[in-house]
């Protein structure tokens, strides 16, 4: 890693700059990182201690190898690559979600047409795999990241060419029990229908929460693989009811979706049949599959996907997609979509797939347009005017703060404590509803989330806005202090702390919690010159009430003289 000149935290490998560390595994980490064009990407690195080996140099270089033959919206595709570099990396495209594992644990299951979308989508994924001659050979819930709703398959580290003689070698075993095929298991070559096995297991995964082979010692599930003894409860037609409004569904929809569920079950198990050959083929399952998930004629393409640009963040702005029409037969699609939910992204058949890789525009067969996703790397620049009222706007409600407090200290300063701890208990909660909103799109739950946590949240920022307040304290006592021995005039020393106390607030230690809403609020205000006039007039009203009650000298209330 090297270091950008006059930027001492600004790490780097090659031309890329590390943002946030992503996760890691057993060969590499993977990192956020921004490349020199400004794009976010996924960057894969080997670890310290394989770096100087050779033999882990091939290993990247053979998975750059399968990564680079593949194209496909359901697979995070190879950007750039260097396995000989001093730090060899690997650069993919980034994925702003969790991974199945960990979406499930904090989503619960998959049902109802949810179910059927995702097992659409990690077929078309392998299917574009295979079509290069590329053997995925590790498709488990861990490596498959949720774009919303849409699961991408990443991490090709055990992907080999299909025709690839490493594979034959005695002994060569790599991936996961329990979504491992169990020729593999039985020392025989790899081959399409291990990778249907898994997709099989990762779907089961899904719907049910466990593995279908469960838990326990690798020795006791790999057993089962072989015997196959699975379990897929909870997999069967009652998954149906999972489904968005199943309670508004006409009875013939109804009876389509629970039909269709079942037939998943059922292809589902035959996929984890123990003999490959009994296995349906991915071509088989994409037959039935596509005319209810994947097919282009079904959706539209969904929004930009617009990046939270800060240093090291890396959740996702927008998530909200534009859903279109999906027939399911002949079933009203308004029935079974919900337009609030997250994602219903579009879908492409094999021979669309290359177009969409190079960004061109595709037509469907029944002449619908389609255009490859897009991503906002950076918001537009704000206008100089428009900057420049944001910032009078900011130094007159400083001033008139200030004012405040000169005119009677004690009101205002308490006022101020209660507004930061308001300011501070809102932005806390935000950027709680922000996370949730980063890996798993918008909900009907997010409003609710907020009344009701608002006393938990209270309570979160009082520690932090009483530490905040003693520090602009301290600092306006400082600054009394230094008046005093000048021999300042009161109203003088009051004006010199008010000033260091309110800009202590909004600078001091968690000032950013006090900034952040502040900052909502002044932008939008700002962006038009009439509501801009307005928010002065009454800021500067105020400030003038302030200078005309200082005729008298400041007021101490609730003390009835100055202790001074």
């Amino acid at each position: 890693m090297t270091t950008a000149p006059g930027a001492d935290a600004d790490l780097r490998v090659g031309d890329y700059q590390l943002l946030a560390r992503l996760g890691e595994g057993g060969m590499g980490v993977v990192h956020l990182a921004r490349s020199p064009r400004g794009e976010r990407l996924a960057l894969k690195v080997l670890r310290p201690q394989v770096v100087g080996d050779e033999e882990g140099r091939l290993r990247l270089q053979r998975e750059v190898d399968s990564l680079e033959r593949v194209q496909s919206r359901w697979v995070a595709e190879v950007i750039d690559a260097d396995p000989w570099a001093p730090v060899p990396y690997i650069a993919t495209r980034y994925v702003p979600g969790l991974c199945l594992l960990d979406h499930v644990d904090e989503e619960g299951v998959t049902g109802g047409d949810d179910l059927l979308w995702l097992a659409g989508c990690l077929a078309e994924g392998l299917d574009a795999v295979h079509a290069v001659g590329v053997l995925h050979r590790d498709v488990k819930p861990s490596n498959v990241l949720m774009e919303g709703r849409t699961p991408i398959l990443i991490d090709f580290g055990l992907a080999r060419v299909a025709d690839d003689p490493r594979l034959t070698q005695t002994g060569w075993l790599i991936g996961t029990p329990g979504y491992l095929a169990p020729e593999i298991l039985y020392g025989d070559d790899a081959t399409e229908a291990a990778d249907v096995f898994s997709w099989a297991a990762t779907v089961a995964y899904a719907a049910t929460g466990r593995g279908p082979f469960g838990r326990g010692p690798s020795a006791a599930v790999m057993d089962r693989v072989r015997r196959g003894e699975f379990d897929l409860a909870r997999l069967d037609g009652s998954l149906w009811y999972d489904a968005p409004d199943v309670e508004n569904l006409a009875p013939d929809v109804a009876q389509d979706l629970e039909q269709d569920i079942c037939d998943l079950m059922a292809v589902v198990a035959a996929c984890l049949d123990p003999e490959p050959a009994r296995r349906p083929s991915l071509p088989q399952i994409l037959a039935w599959l596509r005319p209810l998930t994947t097919a282009p004629s079904r959706f539209v393409p969904p929004p930009p996907v617009v990046l939270d640009e800060r240093p090291g963040s890396t959740k996702l702005l927008q998530t909200e997609p534009v859903h279109g029409d999906r027939a399911w037969g002949a079933r009203p699609a308004a029935t079974l979509i919900d337009p609030n939910r997250a994602d219903r992204a579009d879908g492409a058949d094999g021979a669309d797939r290359a177009g969409w890789a190079d960004g061109a525009d595709e037509v469907s067969a029944e002449g619908e347009e389609w255009s490859d996703w897009q991503e906002v790397v950076a918001p537009p620049r704000v206008p100089v005017l428009e900057r420049a009222r944001r910032l009078v706007l900011k130094t007159t409600l400083a001033a008139a703060a200030t004012a405040a407090v000169v005119a009677v200290p004690v009101l205002a300063a308490s006022t101020l404590l209660v507004l930061t701890w308001l300011l501070r208990s809102c932005s806390i909660a935000a950027s709680a509803v922000e996370a949730k909103r980063g890996v798993r799109g918008h909900k009907w739950y997010d409003g609710p989330r907020l009344l009701f946590g608002a006393p938990f949240d209270l309570v979160r920022a009082l520690p932090s806005t009483l530490l905040l307040h003693l520090w602009s304290a301290l600092a306006a006592a400082a600054g009394g202090l230094v008046c005093y021995a000048v021999a300042a005039g009161e109203t003088t020393t009051l004006a010199v702390a008010g000033g260091i106390f309110v800009v202590s607030l909004w600078c001091g230690p968690g000032g950013s919690r006090v900034r952040s809403p502040l900052g909502r609020v002044v932008r939008p205000v700002a962006s038009s010159a009439s509501s801009w006039l307005v928010a002065l007039l009454v800021l500067g009203s105020l400030g003038g009430w302030a200078l005309l009650a200082l005729a008298d000298g400041p007021l101490w209330l609730p003390l009835t003289s100055s202790p001074f």
